[in-house]
Formats: C-alpha cells, sequence, structure tokens
C-alpha cells in the first residue's frame, strides 16, 4: 500500500494590485501542483473601496481568498504607516494561529510584507521571500532588507541582487536567483489586438499614448503634492492621449490622488484607480511611453521595449535597461525625458536592442522545482550569519 505525501500548505500574502500581478504567475503554479496547497491571506489596498477594491479582481481570476485582515488606516502621512504595521503585526498573527501554513510568501518591501514577516518568525513559520536584495534607498530599502533577515529561502531576481543578500550574511545555499515572477505572465499573455485594445480604452493607436503612474516616495512624502503637480502639468502642456492610474497608499498617496482628481476633467486624460493585471501588461504593450516612479517601468517595461520617464529617487539604484530616461522633480527635464520617449528617433532605434535584466520568463517552474526539493525540516528556521 502507497501512502500519500501530505500537500505542504504554502501561503501567500498580497496587499497591493502590483504585488499580486508579479506574484500571481507563483500562485497558480502553487494551485496547480500536486504536492502543494495555495493559501490565499489578502490585506492592505485589495481592502479599500478608496482604490479600488481590488480584492474583486484576485477572485475574478479564479483564486479563492482564503483569509483577509485590515492594514491601512484613513488617515496620509508617516505616523498612520507607522500605525499600520502594528495594526498589521496582530492581523497577521491572528490570520496564523488560524491557519498555521507550512510557510509563507512574502514580496518585496512592502509595510505589509514586513508585518507579516515579523508575525511569521516569531511564530516559527518559514519565511519565502521574493525580490530581496534590491537596492531603492529610503524605508523602502531598510524594509526590504528586514525581511531579507526573517526570511527562511531566498528568491532575488538577478545575480547582483543575489550577492547582496549573502553579503548579508545569509546562507548561500538558500538562495536562489530566479528572475521577475511576472515576466512569466508578461511573455505567456495572449494580448488584445489593436482593434480589441482601441476600443476598450477608447484609444487611438495612430497617435501617442502615455501612462502616468506616480507614487509617494516615503521620505519625500511632504513634497508628494508638487512633485505630482509637476507631472501634470507636462501632460496638460503635451496634450496627449493619457491614461493616469492611482498610486498606492503609502503616506502622500491621497495628496496625489486629490491633484489626478482636480485633471480628471480633461477629455484626452483617463483616470482609473486600479486594472486588472492582464489589462496593465496590454497597456504597457501598447503604450508609447511611461512616466512616473514605479517599480513596473523597471521591472516589466524593458519586455516591452517601452520608454520609460522614471522621475525622482523612488528607483534610483535598482537595475534598469536602456529603456528608464531618468529625470529630477521638474517639468524641464520630465517634458524633455518624454519628448526624446517619443520623438528621438535614434533613442526608439536603441530600443530594439532592450534587455530586461529579471529574467526570461521561466520564474515559476524554477520556483516549483526549488521547492519541490527543498527541505523543509525544523532546521529551517535555524538561521546563523554567515561572517
Amino acid at each position: 500500500m502507497v501512502l500519500s505525501m501530505k500537500k505542504k500548505r504554502i501561503a501567500f500574502l498580497t496587499g497591493t494590485r502590483a504585488d499580486y500581478g508579479i506574484l500571481k504567475p507563483i500562485m497558480q503554479a502553487i494551485k496547480n501542483s500536486e504536492k502543494f496547497e495555495l493559501e490565499l491571506i489578502v490585506t492592505g489596498m485589495h481592502l479599500s473601496q478608496e482604490f479600488g477594491n481590488s480584492i474583486n479582481n484576485i477572485i475574478k481570476d479564479g483564486f479563492e481568498v482564503q483569509h483577509q485582515f485590515e492594514m491601512d488606516t484613513r488617515s496620509d502621512d508617516n505616523i498612520s504607516m507607522a500605525k499600520s504595521v502594528g495594526k498589521g503585526i496582530i492581523g497577521a498573527a491572528t490570520v496564523l494561529k488560524e491557519t498555521f501554513p507550512d510557510a509563507v510568501i512574502v514580496l518585496g518591501d512592502r509595510t505589509e510584507a514586513l508585518a507579516m514577516s515579523i508575525s511569521a518568525a516569531y511564530m516559527n513559520i518559514p519565511i519565502i521571500h521574493f525580490s530581496g536584495g534590491d537596492r531603492t534607498g529610503g524605508i523602502d530599502e531598510s524594509v526590504r532588507h528586514a525581511i531579507t533577515k526573517f526570511a527562511h529561502i531566498h528568491f532575488p531576481a538577478t545575480k547582483e541582487s543575489a550577492n547582496r543578500i549573502i553579503k548579508m550574511g545569509e546562507n548561500p545555499k538558500r538562495v536562489f536567483i530566479v528572475g521577475e515572477p511576472s515576466l512569466d505572465k508578461i511573455l505567456n499573455l495572449k494580448y488584445m489586438t489593436k482593434e480589441e485594445f482601441s476600443q476598450k480604452f477608447n484609444i487611438n493607436l495612430n497617435k501617442p499614448l502615455i501612462v502616468v503612474i506616480q507614487h509617494a516616495n516615503t521620505i519625500e512624502s511632504k513634497d508628494a503634492r508638487n512633485q505630482i503637480i509637476k507631472t501634470l502639468n507636462v501632460i496638460k502642456k503635451l496634450r496627449e492621449q493619457t491614461i493616469i492610474i492611482y498610486p498606492n497608499s503609502d503616506s502622500g498617496g491621497r495628496e496625489i490622488i486629490k491633484q489626478i482628481k482636480l485633471c480628471s476633467n480633461l477629455d484626452f486624460i483617463q483616470v482609473y484607480k486600479n486594472l486588472s493585471h492582464e489589462d496593465y501588461l496590454n497597456l504597457l504593450k501598447y503604450a508609447s511611453v511611461l512616466i512616473g516612479n514605479s517599480s513596473s517601468g523597471i521591472t516589466e517595461a524593458p519586455s516591452f521595449k517601452l520608454p520609460v520617464v522614471n522621475i525622482g529617487t523612488r528607483q534610483q539604484n535598482r537595475e534598469r535597461g536602456i529603456n528608464v530616461i531618468d529625470v529630477d522633480y521638474s517639468e524641464k527635464q520630465i517634458l524633455e525625458g518624454t519628448n526624446k520617449a517619443l520623438y528621438d528617433k535614434d533613442f526608439q532605434l536603441k530600443l530594439n536592442k532592450c534587455i530586461n535584466p529579471y529574467g526570461n520568463g521561466k520564474t515559476s517552474e524554477k520556483v516549483l522545482e526549488i521547492l519541490t526539493n527543498f527541505d523543509f525540516s525544523k532546521n529551517i528556521l535555524q538561521k546563523i550569519n554567515t561572517y
């Protein structure tokens, strides 16, 4: 008689549309696996009507949300962000006590991931961290590296990030370079035709299409209003078709939203609180330029050879492709960068050689193979610096 092995339950935490889009291919691979069971924990922006209730996108994609907990606060300041971490730790601990998975997966540098990592670590639940080792600066980098020190298995996207994790004293045998998970979807999605896209978004693809995603930088949150005003002033000068997507619910985010609302009645601007990840990828495929400071411009846009006008310091230290034009918070520089992206023939020719430094779209396969062969015994919880 052959006894079937009990499936390992892997819990995924998602708090924003961005981390969900990145983790979705891994979630699907775990869901389809015969050796693992997917458990989904939802928090943060997903539960906010103000930011579009993106939990509905998750459910529409066919995933069952087993657990959720509130974390966002109603205020838009740094004190509220600090409080949200405490709120998140309590919420995460309550959920983990109920479900107690074999491991929990978190991504990047979000407060939701930090709260979950703290709770899981104290409850002796192994932590699997994606996108560790990246350099971003400010509080985001501190949070990312803190999660790295809590985590037991590391899935960085690039060799440089892997080397940073190892330099932090993490065991090299637990560090696996797997690429950026969202590229799996990019390279395998069945995209809309030009006609379908034009009809759905009411866009004339014979003209330039600008996409704007600008988040508040936590350490510059008091400047968020002035920063977005400069970007929007450039959009008003250009008067090209523009789609603006709401920022994250970070400190300063609501100030950005106020300014976006003030120009939402202009006939060349469309505003979305959020989009499904599939719609968003179609947007990147057919856009002429992405303006703002989203990590998507760094990790996803190169796969589309899409020009990115990257504003300010939020992504200043990350590896990037030749599609990125870095500018300061300056109307003059933003305008010059956008004109270069739209009209500079030499730059556009160079884009044909753009290679995405974040992988080749086979991350899910690698992750599933690694986790299948990994020893999840109690020794996994033993963390000792290698230096």
